[in-house]
């Protein structure tokens, strides 16, 4: 059965080392994607923007931005590595079938596929984080916590897209994902505005997203402010990546193996 319960085991870690290692070599242009855009957002947004919208739930806008773009830098750099870079090592460069010549199992290659695609978020979201608190939008040291969040949210996002790219024909399949899912995740989550000036249905709505639940979490700890209900937002998030980890477990056999 290819959607048999996946088996979890140390082997993925040959899996990430190899992505490591070749992230490495391309250090500078993959630190400057991954760490530019979102600081010009913090900026001009955050500076531009907020002079003129003044404060934002009893906080600055620039503090109020620092923790959304945050979270959106993690959800779009696990996005991109479990969607193109994913997809490039399975079609086009055959990595994944090299990897299953060995004793590795597309369940290795997928578990090790989505702890990377949470690397690259934390690696692109420390900088971030410095940068912030340099510039006075960080105001608790509980903001360190931040860090195992953002892994964990960009494990889940990482897992999300590596059901996307075992579903994809090709490159251009995933527009369909970034239209309809990313970006209006990214647009209704929190990262910009506050989610209590909009229509009801729109708050339920976005209490469905994953991103939501992240921001809800990072936001407190980077500010200062108490964080209520941390258990079921970090359920959301573990249940998203549990869910997206079997999806992706099972079409990922279903389409190499079969």
């Amino acid at each position: 059965m290819m959607f048999h319960p996946p088996v979890v085991s140390l082997r993925w870690i040959p899996v990430w080392r190899r992505n490591f290692l070749v992230w490495r070599k391309l250090l500078g242009p993959a630190l400057l994607g991954n760490f530019g855009e979102p600081l010009l957002y913090l900026l001009a947004l955050g500076y531009g923007l907020g002079s003129f919208v003044g404060e934002v739930g009893g906080l600055p806008y620039g503090v109020f931005l620092a923790a959304g773009i945050v979270c959106g830098s993690a959800m779009n750099t696990a996005t991109f590595e479990g969607l193109y870079s994913a997809y490039t090592r399975m079609a086009h460069q055959q990595t994944w079938g090299g990897m299953l010549a060995t004793p590795l199992s597309v369940d290795d290659i997928v578990l090790g596929e989505m702890i990377w695609a949470g690397t690259k978020s934390l690696l692109s979201v420390a900088p971030i984080l410095l940068v912030a608190a340099l510039l006075g939008l960080v105001h608790s040291w509980a903001a360190l916590w931040v860090l195992p969040v953002v892994l964990l949210a960009g494990v889940c996002f990482g897992a999300l897209a590596l059901v996307v790219t075992a579903l994809a024909k090709s490159y251009d399949f995933f527009l369909y994902y970034f239209t309809l899912i990313v970006t209006p995740m990214f647009l209704f989550s929190g990262v910009f505005f506050p989610l209590d000036g909009m229509p009801i249905a729109v708050q339920w709505g976005a209490q469905v997203l994953p991103l939501t639940h992240a921001i809800a979490i990072v936001r407190p700890l980077m500010t200062g402010q108490p964080l209520p209900h941390l258990l079921p937002h970090l359920l959301v998030l573990l249940a998203y990546g549990a869910v997206a980890f079997y999806l992706a477990i099972g079409l990922l056999r279903r389409r190499l193996l079969a």
